[in-house]
C-alpha cells in the first residue's frame, strides 16, 4: 500500500473521531472494512506525533486539545467560514512561534528582552493579505525592512560585540606595523611564509588550497591541514578578505594573512566566529584548476 503523506495521515485520523463530547471513539470491528479502517488509522500515525512536537510545537500535555481542535476541523466539512477561521489560527501561531521569534533572534541574537512590534507586524501582515491600502507597497516594504533589519541589526551587534570589534582594529594596526608585513586593498595584511612562482588566480578561477584559520586569540576555528586533505573552492566564493589575498599570490606560496572584520564576516556570527571578528588565516596556494 502507498504511504500517505502527513496532511492525509491527519485528516485520516481525524475521520475516526466523533463528537467534542466523545473524543476518543472505542473501536468495534465488525467486519473486514472496521479492521481496514482502524488498521490504516493506526499505521498512518507513525511519526505523526512527532511532526506534531517538532514542527507544530504541540506541548503534548495538551493532546486533548489537540484532538478537539482536530475534531471541530474534520466536521466542519466546506463550511468555508470555519475553514477561514481555522486557516487564520494556524498562520497565527506559526507568526507568534517561528516568525517573530525568528526575526527577532536575527535582529537581537541572544537578547531575549527585545523585540519588534507585534502590533505593527500584524497591521502591515494584514494589509499585505487583505489587499487594503496600507503606508507602503508590499515592493516598499520589502525594501524598507531589509534596509532597516540590516541597520537595526548592525547597531544591535555593535553594542554586543563593540569590544570585540575593537580588540580586532587594535590587534589589525599593530600587525600592520610588523617586520615584512604587506597590505593589499580593503586593509588586508599578509606576509610571505614561502614564496611561490606559478600563476596568479582570477577571482573566477577553482583554486586548491590548504589553510588554517583562527581568531586573534589563536583559537583555531577551521583547519584542512587537521582534516588531512585540501580543498578546491571558488576564489569569488569566499569571504572578500580571502578573494583578496588569492587575487594576489602565486601559486606555490604560502601566506599568513590577517583580514579586518569588514573583509571577514562583518556582524555575523559564523559558528565559533563572534560578529566583528579580525580573522588570521595560513593559506597554502597549491594550484588552480583548469576549467
Amino acid at each position: 500500500m502507498k504511504k500517505l503523506s502527513i496532511v492525509a495521515a491527519m485528516a485520516i485520523v481525524a475521520a475516526v473521531f466523533t463528537s467534542c463530547g466523545n473524543p476518543t471513539p472505542k473501536a468495534n470491528l465488525k467486519s473486514d472494512l472496521d479492521s481496514m479502517s482502524y488498521a490504516i488509522g493506526m499505521a498512518q500515525t507513525q511519526g505523526l506525533k512527532d511532526y506534531l512536537v517538532q514542527r507544530l510545537n504541540v506541548d503534548t500535555a495538551y493532546m486533548d486539545d489537540f484532538i478537539k481542535g482536530l475534531n471541530e476541523g474534520a466536521n466542519a466539512g466546506d463550511d468555508k467560514k470555519k475553514a477561514a477561521y481555522y486557516a487564520g489560527i494556524q498562520i497565527g501561531q506559526q507568526v507568534g512561534n517561528q516568525m517573530i521569534k525568528g526575526i527577532n533572534h536575527e535582529l537581537f541574537g541572544e537578547d531575549s528582552t527585545k523585540t519588534i512590534s507585534m502590533k505593527n507586524f500584524m497591521a502591515g501582515f494584514i494589509s499585505g493579505t487583505t489587499g487594503t491600502k496600507g503606508l507602503m507597497t508590499i515592493e516598499q516594504a520589502g525594501e524598507v525592512a531589509q534596509k532597516l533589519m540590516a541597520e537595526i541589526k548592525s547597531k544591535e551587534m555593535a553594542k554586543q560585540y563593540g569590544p570585540n570589534k575593537e580588540e580586532g582594529e587594535k590587534y589589525v594596526a599593530k600587525y600592520a606595523t610588523g617586520k615584512d608585513v604587506k597590505k593589499l586593498e580593503g586593509g588586508v595584511l599578509y606576509k610571505v611564509i614561502k614564496e611561490g612562482t606559478g600563476a596568479i588566480p582570477s577571482d573566477t578561477s577553482m583554486v586548491k588550497v590548504n589553510y588554517e584559520g583562527k581568531t586573534i586569540d589563536g583559537n583555531v576555528f577551521d583547519s584542512s591541514y587537521k582534516r588531512g586533505e585540501p580543498v578546491t573552492l571558488a576564489a569569488n566564493q569566499v569571504i572578500p578578505g580571502w578573494t583578496t589575498a588569492l587575487t594576489h599570490m602565486p601559486v606555490g606560496s604560502v601566506w599568513e594573512v590577517v583580514i579586518p572584520q569588514e573583509k571577514a564576516y562583518g556582524d555575523r556570527m559564523q559558528g565559533q566566529i563572534k560578529p566583528y571578528s579580525a580573522l588570521i588565516f595560513k593559506i597554502e596556494l597549491l594550484g588552480i584548476e583548469k576549467k
